[in-house]
């Protein structure tokens, strides 16, 4: 057991806690706030949304142990707040609910929206209610009472947050207390313009957790292309990367570094990891390794990646590049790495960039699909378990 002390509704909060148990466990069954309902317990769905140090935070991918020193409001936290009041009375004018189950996450991801956006458009706000699922509704009675309450005006706008609780959505200043900074991953910073980029460096323990307890995918891709011919176009690093599925560099490569982006679609998490590159060649060994670290701000999740390549002669026409791959996953998303099918997945996207490699070291790439779209990882995961199960029937059939 471990001891933890935190303020849940105003209310200060010392327990002892098992340190395998969710917040949402902690929150209903310790605490009876039974208004944070549990849905998938995979963070998906959004049901048991709470506010973690003012964030929105999935309660159920969240351990209690995590939150010690932080402040946590729930729903009935909420119960007096000016912008709920005027939320739940637009929920029931604009028919926003029906079996009410997902409505206190909704309701608490739409006043973060409400007083963190107060000018943003139909489509922003659909886009930020993607992480909480309605089964009834269809949306468009809640996207309606949002935007209603918007357009009431008044609603006081969050100040920076000058705290980053354990699993926070937003870029942050200094942790508050030594022992929450030595817990938490490097946090994002905002530069110029809004864009929330990755951290310029990583520490040597980081990389290092990469290399034992990441996960290693490695792969071979054929290409009609000369050894020489290969390597030269490996150098472009802004073209190689167009080859990847939903990424994108941000900042013109230089000196074997570039900043970019990477747009991933998980079921209805749309996330956009924003960080940095660094390329070291070996041309003797026509050899490269790839590090690349990025975080996406709005589910408050890292990923580190190690990338070997080296090109092979297979003839004088033909090359084989043998690719390595190491990654680590942390915070919110960790969960889907978690997954056999993440092999399955990793396969596919390599597919994709072999295949738009050859095209555009071929000039074929007709450009229909743009080289930064969003790569829908949630389809090809059910691609994969469709395939599992295809085989799976063909093997009992042919026995």
């Amino acid at each position: 057991m471990t001891k933890v002390s935190l303020a849940i509704n105003g209310r200060q909060i010392e327990a002892e806690v098992e340190p395998r148990r969710n917040l949402a466990d902690f929150l209903r069954e310790d605490q009876f706030l039974t208004g944070t309902h549990i849905g998938c317990e995979h963070g998906v769905c959004g049901a048991c949304t709470v506010l973690v140090d003012g964030s929105p935070a999935r309660s159920c991918i969240t351990y209690a142990v995590a939150c010690d020193g932080a402040e946590i409001t729930t729903i009935e936290g909420l119960e007096k707040d000016p912008v709920m009041a005027r939320l739940r009375a637009a929920f029931s004018q604009h028919h926003a609910l029906q079996c009410g189950y997902c409505t206190p996450g909704m309701l608490i991801s739409a006043s973060d929206i409400v007083t963190r956006l107060q000018q943003a458009d139909e489509a922003r706000v659909r886009r930020e209610l993607s992480g909480n699922l309605c089964r009834c509704t269809g949306y468009v009675g809640i996207v309606a009472a949002v935007r209603a309450v918007m357009a009431q005006g008044g609603a006081a706008a969050i100040e920076a947050r000058s705290r980053r609780g354990p699993v926070g959505a937003h870029a942050a200043s200094t942790p508050s207390s030594p022992s929450r900074s030595t817990r938490t991953q490097p946090p994002a910073y905002a530069a110029p313009g809004g864009e929330v980029r990755a951290p310029s460096s990583v520490t040597v323990e980081q990389w290092r957790a990469v290399e034992t307890q990441g996960i290693e995918l490695v792969q071979s891709i054929e290409v009609a292309h000369s050894r020489e011919e290969t390597w030269r176009f490996l150098s472009d690093l802004d073209a190689v990367t167009r080859c990847i599925p939903g990424a994108r560099l941000t900042t013109a490569p230089q000196d074997g570094r570039a900043q970019g982006q990477m747009h991933v679609k998980l079921g209805p998490i749309v996330s956009a990891f924003a960080g940095y590159l660094e390329v070291e060649r070996e041309d003797a060994a026509f050899r490269g390794v790839v590090r690349g670290a990025g975080s996406d701000s709005k589910s408050a999740s890292n990923a580190r990646g190690i990338i070997v390549y080296t090109v092979k002669p297979l003839s004088e026409r033909s090359a084989q590049v043998d690719i390595t791959v190491k990654f680590l996953l942390t915070g919110a998303l960790a969960q889907f790495s978690r997954s056999g099918l993440v092999k399955d997945v990793a396969d596919h996207i390599t597919r994709m960039f072999a295949r738009n490699l050859e095209a555009s070291m071929s000039g074929t790439r007709d450009g229909a699909q743009p080289d930064h779209a969003t790569l829908d990882a949630g389809a090809l995961a059910r691609a994969a378990v469709w395939k599992r199960i295809a085989g799976f029937f063909r093997r009992l059939f042919s026995s």
